[in-house]
């Protein structure tokens, strides 16, 4: 069984709160996923699966101005930690809903809502996005200037059913 994953979900990462404390974020173990039978597929790129119904987004474009990240974080690169505040590996699943639109399921949400959606609309060329699902990322104070962008942004967006997970604010 294969599991496609962005080459960034092995790095080692870490997030470094404002007080100075810092929060480990250990990597999955390629070698024990391999270990279990199944095969990793690094992949940046989308990925159609289960014949060709289901979309792994890939690497999502970051392109609204108020979606930025997530300040605090850090990841080993070349040995040396950097500020990691995009989280590339973050990925969602999107499937064609027929005679209703996309729907998107998000995992963390790191790519910001409304990054993840209009990346949906853009890989399909479906502009109309019947669900989302998942987590948002807009927990905490850091996020809490990005929750009206991103409201205002949904109603445009105008997803016929909206389902909050962890992380949303």
């Amino acid at each position: 069984m294969p599991i496609i994953l962005h080459p960034d979900a092995f790095l080692k990462r870490k997030n470094v709160l404002p007080d100075g404390h810092e929060v480990d974020l250990p990597p999955p173990n390629r070698r024990d996923i391999e270990a279990e039978g199944i095969t990793v597929v690094e992949e940046r790129s989308p990925t159609l699966l289960i014949n060709e119904r289901v979309l792994i987004t890939g690497e999502i474009a970051r392109a609204t101005p108020f979606e930025k990240g997530f300040p605090p974080g850090r990841a080993e690169i070349n040995g040396q930690w950097q500020p990691d505040p995009w989280i590339h590996d973050d990925q969602a699943i999107v499937i064609n809903v027929r005679e209703k639109g996309l729907a998107v399921l998000t995992g963390c949400g790191h790519a910001g809502l409304i990054n993840t959606l209009q990346h949906a609309i853009s890989l399909t060329g479906i502009p109309d996005i019947y669900a989302v699902l998942g987590g948002f990322h807009l927990t905490g104070k850091i996020f809490e200037p990005v929750i009206g962008p991103t409201i205002e942004a949904l109603k445009e967006i105008k997803p016929k059913i909206i389902v909050p997970q962890h992380c949303t604010g």
